[in-house]
C-alpha cells in the first residue's frame, strides 16, 4: 500500500471513491462545487489537500483535509473533513494507514492539532477513529448558507 499526495491522473478513480462518499452520506454535491473540490485539493489552495491510498497501481481510498490556523495554538491544525475507503477494500487496514499518514505529517510538520468528525451511527468508522482517540464531549451546531 503506498499513500501519497493526489495526482491530478487521479481526478476519475477520486472521483468514484467521492461519489460513493457522498451517496453514503445521503447527501448531494453540485457538479461545479465537486470540479472546484478537486482544483482546490490539487493545487492546495486555502490550505486544502489530498492525499490517496494506492493498492497494486488503484486509488482505493482518500483523505480531503484542511489546514488552518488556530486561536488556541501556535502551529497549524489539521481538519480531516473527509475520508474513505472504497467498499470492497475495507477491513484491510486501509483508513487506518490512511490516518496513520496524516499523524506522520503533523510531526513532521509541527501541527498543533488533527480532528475530524463522522456521525455517531457510523460504527464502522467510529470502531477505527477509536483506536486512535476516543470522541470528545463537544457538539457542533451548523448553519449552512
Amino acid at each position: 500500500m503506498l499513500i501519497r499526495d493526489a495526482f491530478p491522473s487521479d481526478e476519475p478513480l477520486w472521483r468514484k471513491l467521492w461519489d460513493g462518499y457522498v451517496t453514503f452520506y445521503e447527501a448531494s454535491v453540485p457538479e461545479e462545487v465537486t470540479a472546484r473540490t478537486w482544483e482546490r485539493l490539487i493545487r492546495k489552495e486555502q490550505g486544502m489537500f489530498c492525499r490517496v491510498a494506492e493498492v497494486s497501481g488503484e486509488v482505493c481510498g482518500f483523505t480531503n483535509s484542511v489546514l488552518h490556523a488556530g486561536t488556541w495554538s501556535l502551529g497549524p491544525i489539521c481538519y480531516l473533513e473527509d475520508l474513505f475507503v472504497a467498499p470492497e477494500r475495507r477491513g484491510r487496514g486501509i483508513a487506518e494507514a490512511l490516518i496513520r499518514d496524516l499523524l506522520n505529517m503533523a510531526k513532521a510538520n509541527d501541527w498543533s492539532g488533527l480532528y475530524w468528525v463522522t456521525r455517531s451511527s457510523n460504527t464502522t468508522a467510529r470502531s477505527v477513529y477509536d483506536r486512535f482517540i476516543k470522541a470528545d464531549d463537544f457538539v457542533r451546531y451548523r448553519m449552512d448558507f
